[in-house]
């Protein structure tokens, strides 16, 4: 973690941001750590790209914290453990001198080891979590504690094997959570979404059918039933009534065609097609926005 992060950039460091340990110069990869005392009174953490731990280390002092709008009162205990996602920050206050393991976590590392174990973190929402007594996540933690204090430094790989241990356990916890994923919502790719919308413009004063358009993005007509609202936010037929309406609306204010003209050029097959149409949508009607030109 860096330590600069702990109050905000144009503030001095703080008498109680004391870290007696740290990680920092040892090579560690995706895991850093500091053994830090805490004298009473509020601190606040800022927001960081990494995941962070926080574990309390020896008498249980009253605390309180907030973080992501939730605000959380108790006796923290030797071995409660604080998670705050990467982007959150949090504010901290305790009623008595105190010492914590702060272990940052990088996100890269937590997604890939998810991964490494067959789980995928694409879709899951990290939250904070407060108060956790967790024994793995405490027993990864004094183990880390101890490398801060060792005057002769592990193996790289036995650090490594820490952080994997510990990132893969921050995921199950999180994904135990209700709501933790998000629900997967198919949608057109890129390209398709590109190609319908190029092709619906260039020929809006044409008939268009499903079949055409799903043909366009190369999948079948059910598929772009689906896909379209979910990727656009309208149906098809709405999307392209709306598209017209506009175009309409375009030609109206140019004036350079009768009402009839635009209709036509817009895709509608008469000119009381088109007033319906833009009346339900823009709630006007055609002979009103040439009104409002003059």
């Amino acid at each position: 973690m860096d330590i600069s992060s702990i109050e905000p950039p144009d503030s001095p460091t703080p008498a109680d941001a004391r870290a007696a340990l740290t990680s920092q110069g040892r090579g560690w990869r995706g895991l850093e750590a500091e053994f830090r005392h805490i004298l009473a009174g509020p601190t606040r953490v800022a927001a960081t790209p990494s995941h962070r731990l926080g574990v309390h280390y020896g008498a249980a002092v009253n605390a309180a914290c907030r973080c992501d709008g939730q605000f959380h009162r108790r006796v923290q205990s030797h071995g409660d453990a604080d998670f705050v996602p990467a982007g959150f920050d949090g504010e901290w206050e305790d009623d008595a001198d105190c010492t914590i393991l702060r272990v940052s976590v990088s996100d890269a590392l937590v997604r890939q080891a998810a991964e490494d174990v067959g789980m995928n973190t694409d879709r899951m929402v990290f939250s904070p979590r407060f108060q956790m007594r967790d024994p793995r996540i405490e027993h990864i933690a004094w183990a880390l504690k101890a490398e801060l204090e060792a005057t002769i430094f592990s193996d790289r790989l036995y650090v490594d094997s820490l952080g994997v241990a510990l990132a893969v356990r921050l995921v199950h916890l999180q994904a135990d959570r209700p709501g933790a994923f998000r629900p997967a919502r198919p949608t057109l790719s890129p390209p398709q979404k590109r190609r319908l919308l190029t092709y619906i413009e260039a020929h809006l004063d044409q008939s268009l059918s499903l079949a055409d358009l799903a043909l366009v993005a190369g999948i079948g007509v059910s598929q772009l039933k689906a896909l379209f609202p979910q990727t656009i936010g309208l149906p098809v037929h709405q999307y392209v009534m709306r598209r017209r309406v506009e175009r309409a609306q375009s030609l109206l204010h140019l004036g350079e065609a009768p009402i009839s003209q635009v209709a036509l050029e817009a895709g509608f097959a008469h000119q009381s097609h088109m007033a319906q149409c833009m009346k339900r949508i823009l709630g006007v009607t055609p002979r009103q926005i040439v009104a409002m030109r003059r």
